[in-house]
């Protein structure tokens, strides 16, 4: 630790300085040991707001018009239960976390987007439909703080970018490298990782050697101005790695996996993009993000979850179990979340015929496991009828930090905008103590 990080702290306990001051500085000294490695982590967002009554906070005792058509059943856990269809994640509720107390004021996407994705709340208001970028996101932001081995991009986004995913000041550079196209495809190519056709190694070799007298040439530069082919130039290096590294190549070919773990995943979209997402961190990629649309169940919730549930149960756990059978998961996140939660009443829409649920930010469920979390916990409640969180109530700020910290960036860190604004990562750096 620092000096002043010590002075800090010294002062904090004169002042009666609080325990969470305390945690985050335990917390930044502990990364710091010999032989602690930074968590990587793998986001699967939700877009569009699951249901935390129909996942991993049911409400069995509530009224039929609040809990819903689903039943709870018990997990591997004593005293835990999900929604009955997630039996495979129930299985395995020693392995990861619950995070029941979440919540935050920011009831439409746009706005909640961001405020999950960034630990930032906007600073104005956004509508549902908007694309908000006031923050760089967790990805970005581990893409600026740890770099990949092998040309590998350090930040990904798996098949598109979440609205907020992206990284605001910081600039193009730690944008997300976005894998679209569908790895359950038996034609799937990841975009830019191979010569284009007609190019042969021979050829191709000329074209960087020419490059290569070009950029000794003497280049005009104000320090007052980014200058844009530098920007142009990192996308070029890091694409002629990509091309070139066969350790980059390994780890977009999904099929060197065996049929048996293609088919442990899922052989859908969704299970090949976790498999795929599991070889980068196996690859070393510190930041995955498999985007997951289609959450946003105001109509036909219980229609639309029985078809969902138990694919997504299937390939969650199988990305769980594999990480851990491969030694992967005590140093990568598997975290599963969305914008918001749902609301505690079903109501039926104008011109609908099916009941659903709609946004609802005063509560929340959060899948947390690996990066050394404890499992087989759940972390704070909602009321009886999960209208609010009530007990060890957390904020998005709360979350964040504790992801960042479990990738050994300090949270409270200050960052400089172009304009030189400084700007911390998050404004409480205070993470979530039981996930340490």
């Amino acid at each position: 630790m620092l000096r002043r990080n010590w002075l800090q702290l010294g002062i904090a306990g004169l002042a009666g300085g609080s325990l969470s001051q305390l945690l985050h500085l335990q917390r930044a000294c502990a990364l710091d040991r010999p032989g602690k490695k930074p968590a990587s982590c793998i986001l699967i967002w939700m877009d569009g707001g699951p249901t935390h009554f129909e996942t991993f906070d049911p409400k069995p005792e509530a009224p039929v018009e609040i809990r819903g058509e689903f039943q709870a059943i018990n997990t591997n856990v004593p005293g835990i239960q999900i929604c009955e269809h997630l039996p495979q994640l129930a299985s395995i509720a020693n392995k990861y976390a619950i995070i029941r107390s979440v919540c935050h004021n920011q009831g439409n996407h746009g706005a909640g987007n961001h405020y999950m994705m960034t630990g930032a709340p906007p600073r104005i208001p956004v509508g549902c439909g908007a694309f908000v970028s006031f923050h760089p996101s967790m990805g970005s932001v581990a893409a600026k703080e740890r770099p990949a081995p092998h040309g590998l991009p350090p930040y990904f986004s798996i098949p598109s970018m979440s609205r907020s995913g992206g990284p605001n000041f910081l600039g193009a550079k730690y944008a997300p490298f976005v894998v679209g196209g569908d790895p359950n495809n038996k034609h799937f190519r990841v975009r830019d990782v191979e010569l284009p056709n007609g190019i042969n190694e021979e050829r191709f070799q000329s074209r960087r050697d020419l490059r290569h007298i070009i950029d000794r040439l003497p280049r005009y530069s104000d320090p007052a101005t980014a200058d844009p082919v530098v920007a142009v130039d990192e996308f070029f290096h890091q694409g002629l790695e990509l091309i070139t590294t066969p350790e980059a190549q390994k780890a977009f070919d999904i099929d060197t996996e065996s049929d048996a773990t293609r088919d442990m995943y899922g052989r859908n979209s969704f299970g090949q993009r976790a498999l795929l997402a599991r070889r980068l961190v196996e690859a070393g990629v510190p930041f995955v993000t498999i985007y997951d649309g289609g959450w946003d169940h105001h109509s036909d919730l219980f229609g639309a979850l029985k078809t969902r549930l138990p694919s997504w149960d299937q390939t969650v756990a199988a990305l769980i179990n594999d990480l851990d059978a491969r030694g992967l998961l005590e140093n990568t996140m598997v975290i599963a979340l969305g914008e918001f939660g749902r609301t505690p009443t079903i109501s039926t829409l104008p011109g609908q015929s099916k009941p659903g649920r709609d946004h609802w930010a005063n509560a929340m469920s959060i899948l947390f496991a690996g990066g050394g979390t404890p499992g087989g916990q759940v972390i704070g409640a909602t009321d009886r009828q999960g209208h609010s969180a009530m007990e060890r109530i957390l904020a998005p700020e709360n979350f964040v930090s504790s992801v960042y910290l479990k990738m050994g960036i300090d949270p409270d860190k200050v960052y400089y905008t172009p304009a030189g604004r400084p700007t911390h990562l998050v404004s409480d750096p205070t993470p979530i103590r039981e996930l340490m």
